[in-house]
């Protein structure tokens, strides 16, 4: 599992920083998670295919968070997409979108799906073979989600040898993987125990931006390998956090040690401080595995 920050900063874009943006690889997926504007450059900056995007995810609608997305969506036109694009976001995502085609003439030659999302309660939003992917209801100015990314338990793996020793044909392989015993031609059932290693233990991601500190969505967020939690104010304006509804660093550690995370990547910062090296500084008082994130980072699980 491998995560690219495209952009992690508040508000406006700068000749140096942009807006929330990334890219989740996970099991042959490439995830873009929100689109600010800059996206289109930042993707090419970390020679990311504009190919492999097939599902797109939008926390919510403020600019910092979608304004990048028409413009993607008429990129991949001009680039002669064939494949299918899925977008998951807050009902009237549709109508942002679409309208902006209308007006340019510029439809898509490819096929385009919408997922609004009106729950307030979390909800599997994607699945197949591999990953899911469930919202996480947070607490911000406007209808907000996080997205929780989950790789699905792999099969057993054969112990080759045990199957050598018992001798037992290829036909049973599957059924051995899926986790079933085996019955030899005397009779005798082998446990599947004997004949299979544990597999590798599924890696889950959870991306929370924007909230104030929500303590709801600990319960969804148990035991993930990382999460990234917007961090846009330290304690010294933690006074600014009830309007604007967004958390302290301090708050999003706070957030990562009840829920029990692996590591916590800080992001969404206020342009106002001097340095983000602050941030970690202020979150290690309640977690010890703090990460910061930044433009064209990358963190792999």
């Amino acid at each position: 599992m491998k995560l690219t920050i495209l952009g992690c900063y508040s508000a406006t874009p700068r000749t140096f920083t942009n807006p929330t943006s990334q890219v989740l690889e996970i099991k042959n997926h490439v995830f873009l998670i929100d689109c600010g504007e800059g996206t289109q450059v930042q993707l090419r900056k970390n020679k990311i295919k504009f190919s492999r995007i097939n599902h797109v995810f939008i926390s919510h609608l403020h600019g910092d968070h979608f304004f990048g997305l028409p413009g993607l969506v008429s990129t991949f036109r001009l680039l002669g997409r064939d494949k299918e694009l899925h977008i998951y976001g807050p009902k009237g995502i549709k109508e942002a979108v679409t309208l902006l085609l209308k007006l340019g003439d510029s439809w898509t030659n490819y096929p385009l799906f919408f997922h609004e999302l009106v729950s307030k309660e979390s909800e599997l939003v994607f699945e197949d073979e591999k990953v899911e992917v469930y919202t996480i209801p947070l607490n911000h100015r406007v209808y907000t989600n996080g997205f929780l990314f989950k790789e699905k338990l792999a099969p057993r793996n054969l112990n080759i040898e045990a199957v050598a020793k018992f001798k037992i044909d290829k036909s049973q392989f599957n059924n051995i993987k899926a986790g079933k015993d085996v019955k030899l031609e005397n009779g005798t059932s082998v446990k599947n125990a004997l004949l299979t290693f544990d597999p590798p233990k599924p890696k889950s991601y959870a991306f929370c931006s924007d909230t104030m500190y929500e303590e709801s969505i600990i319960p969804l967020i148990k035991d993930v390998d990382l999460l990234y939690h917007e961090s846009t104010f330290l304690e010294t304006e933690k006074h600014l956090t009830k309007k604007t509804k967004h958390s302290t660093a301090l708050e999003a550690a706070t957030i990562a040690k009840k829920a029990n995370v692996s590591q916590l990547i800080l992001g969404h910062y206020s342009t106002r401080y001097k340095s983000i090296e602050l941030f970690k500084q202020e979150a290690l008082h309640a977690f010890s595995n703090v990460e910061l994130s930044d433009d064209g980072k990358v963190f792999e699980v």
